[in-house]
């Protein structure tokens, strides 16, 4: 447990508290070895115990002090001390920028802009490093005294192994981005979603969507049009508007495809405000490449099966020709051709034509057929794995294979009988078909261990996650299972006679029933059986260990002793008070402070005539006007005034708990021209006079005044 003044890492001395997390507590401390100010956060004693939680805390510290940057909150340590995780940080003094904007309600144009360019250099740098920081919002970007933002908090970052990432993790639901909200894929451009948000934020004050549950306001994000910031503030340039927007697209491909790209235009904006530069480039236009899936597969079969248009053709002219006449029968006439038909010779030639283009086209249309059953059977045997030419595995190593296009039972049964353990995410995409996979976290080739994880993305709805059983687990065991299917965690605490304190005693939604993922699982914590309360006794009047011993017999503790004044002189020495009020009913080990009588507040006075700075100075003239300040050993100022004569009276009164002070006489003293002769060249140089402030200090004694 962490209490101010104790020592971490036999150079860490912790000060004071100055925030809080979700998994951890952040706390201003003294670097002796350094004799420097920093920032260390702690790892929660309840997740302390958790491996899970203490490699994730570890990893967050690797990827943080792999980033160098003046734009953000640098890592200088990371360490054990008894149990104790912490990294220790840059401590910043400022202000973040959630509360700027709440000092000043909104910023100008200029100021959001300037501030965003300076977070998204910082965020480009976490980007280079393969690092995404995946929760980009107001109170994770600081102001300094010096106006230097940094960006800080990488406490759910994660390093990219591929071009795209998951986690089950959500940033905060104001400024996630749509992808973020349905669990799906999250890459640099949802921090680029995010940081339009904030920009938003900046720009009017306010966020974009809002509601009473953290559900509605993700649903927004994935469903409701972005609000343009000049419905709320008409002044907006429009270039900063179209930023704003581009940013915060739905489609992560329509968005700005790096951090340097918006912060190019970023750039551009503040040169030329007015100018509608900003392009959202509509992914479609790039003619993607698109996978055939099985329902395409099929249609094409029963399009091929179909006659071409010049076989149409063919067989409505051959079955419209009339059948030849024969001159048989010694008649020698012929039947008279018919007004449709065409001359013989004519006749000749279109056939001759048509037979020609007809081979054409046959000969076209057998090509094309074979060439698009050549790619059907190429892409579907990529899919299955026939045309996969690398090995999977050599030498203990597995290779990864493409998943893209299989269904998600054959998609498992492939990567588990590699050697691999597959998990799914259901990611919500209309393009694909249910069940399909769509990808994976890992890219095909990338060499894995045998039993590595690998996370597949399936086309599929988010809802019906299976509630996982938590009953009896440590909170730890608990809140680590859950956020592995997806749930967020709600804490609270009860009694019982069975479940051991610190377990889960109850859950709901309860085990085995299902809910949707992102959903909130509460769980309630057992804090063992229900005792009965106890009264604080009183311990008034005794001396601190006595009262100490007292207040343990009675089944409490004692937190704090600490010394205050009182005036009355007979408790000198003894307990006046206690934090809670005597008789009050309060649990068992509930902590009490103590407080113990100094006796009355000492109370000192200064009455004494002060002499000339010519005591000290003999180039003070007298009648030159003085500034007499008097100071507390501390540096407390009690007194200042103006004399220009001396000796003076100097009376002071109610010097509250100092003994000795100084006394600092501020004075001009005027000074002559000087005129000097170098002795070996005889050059004569004169120095010029001019007024030189001086000051001189005198120690002070004060006097005690009697009660």
């Amino acid at each position: 447990m962490i209490k101010i003044g104790m020592i971490l890492g036999e150079r860490y001395e912790i000060l004071e508290k100055i925030g809080t997390g979700g998994m951890s507590d952040v706390y201003k401390a003294k670097c002796h070895k350094l004799n420097r100010y920093v920032a260390v956060k702690v790892l929660k004693q309840e997740f302390s115990e958790n491996s899970n939680f203490v490699s994730k805390f570890r990893v967050e510290a690797q990827a943080a002090a792999s980033l160098m940057h003046p734009n953000i909150v640098n890592v200088y340590d990371v360490g054990e001390d008894n149990g104790i995780h912490f990294i220790v940080m840059e401590l910043v003094e400022g202000i973040t920028l959630k509360k700027y904007i709440e000092k000043k309600a909104r910023l100008s144009v200029k100021e959001a802009v300037s501030i965003a360019i300076q977070a998204c250099m910082g965020i480009e740098a976490a980007h280079n490093n393969h690092i995404i920081h995946r929760d980009i919002k107001p109170q994770n970007i600081i102001i300094s005294k010096e106006g230097k933002v940094k960006v800080t908090d990488f406490g759910i970052a994660k390093a990219a192994t591929s071009n795209t990432i998951t986690s089950n993790v959500m940033g905060s639901v104001h400024y996630t981005s749509p992808e973020q909200a349905r669990g799906g894929y999250s890459d640099e451009k949802s921090d680029i979603y995010s940081m339009g948000i904030t920009l938003f934020e900046m720009l009017t004050g306010r966020v974009p969507f809002n509601g009473d549950t953290t559900v509605a306001i993700a649903i927004k994000h994935i469903q409701e049009p972005m609000p343009s910031p000049r419905d709320f503030v008409p002044e907006i340039p429009v270039s900063v508007e179209q930023i704003v927007l581009k940013c915060t697209q739905k489609s992560p491909d329509r968005r700005y495809q790096s951090m340097s790209a918006l912060i190019e235009d970023l750039k551009k904006s503040l040169i030329s405000p007015d100018e509608d530069f900003v392009r959202v480039i509509d992914p479609e236009a790039n003619a993607a490449t698109r996978m055939i899936s099985r329902d395409d597969m099929d249609q094409i079969k029963k399009q091929s099966k179909k006659p071409s248009h010049t076989e149409e053709i063919r067989l409505k002219k051959n079955s419209a020709r009339p059948a030849p006449v024969s001159n048989k029968g010694g008649s020698g006439k012929k039947k008279p051709v018919s007004s449709y038909e065409p001359e013989p010779e004519d006749d000749d030639e279109e056939e001759e034509y048509e037979s020609s283009m007809e081979k054409v086209t046959t000969v076209l249309a057998v090509i094309g057929a074979i060439l698009i059953g050549c790619v059907v059977i190429f892409l579907v045997g990529r899919a299955i794995g026939i045309f996969d030419f690398s090995s999977p595995e050599k030498d203990g190593v597995i290779k990864m294979i493409e998943v893209a296009g299989m269904q998600e039972d054959e998609a498992k049964q492939k990567l588990v009988k590699m050697g691999l353990d597959p998990t799914v995410e259901y990611v919500q995409d209309d393009s694909v078909a249910e069940g399909t996979v769509i990808g994976s976290d890992v890219k095909k080739g990338t060499q894995l261990e045998a039993g590595a994880k690998v996370v597949l993305k399936v086309s599929g709805s988010q809802s019906g996650v299976i509630v996982p059983d938590i009953y009896n687990k440590t909170l730890a065991e608990a809140v680590a299972s859950l956020e592995g299917e997806g749930f967020a965690t709600e804490k609270k605490e009860g009694y019982s006679d069975t479940v051991p304190k610190g377990n889960v005693m109850s859950q709901k939604p309860e085990a085995g029933t299902s809910a949707e993922r992102g959903s909130t699982v509460t769980i309630t914590i057992s804090q063992g059986p229900q005792e009965s309360k106890v009264q604080v006794p009183d311990v008034l009047g005794m001396l601190p260990d006595e009262g100490k011993s007292t207040l343990e017999a009675a089944g409490l503790t004692v937190r704090n002793v600490t010394e205050v004044n009182d005036d009355d002189e007979t408790m000198i020495g003894k307990i006046i008070r206690l934090s809670y009020s005597v008789g009050t009913e309060v649990e068992p080990g509930t902590a009490i402070d103590i407080y113990v009588s100094k006796g009355p507040e000492a109370t000192y006075m200064f009455a004494e005539n002060i002499e000339s700075p010519a005591l000290e100075d003999p180039q003070y003239v007298e009648g030159t006007p003085c500034v007499l300040v008097v100071t507390t050993a501390s540096g407390k100022e009690l007194s200042r005034l103006s004399v220009a004569s001396f000796p003076t009276p100097l009376n002071l009164f109610d010097i509250k708990d100092e003994s000795t002070g100084v006394l600092t006489i501020i004075y001009n003293v005027t000074l002559e021209s000087v005129t000097t002769t170098d002795p070996a060249t005889g050059e004569t140089k004169v120095v010029p006079g001019g007024v030189e402030e001086r000051t001189i200090q005198r120690p002070l004694q004060f006097i005690r005044k009697e009660s």
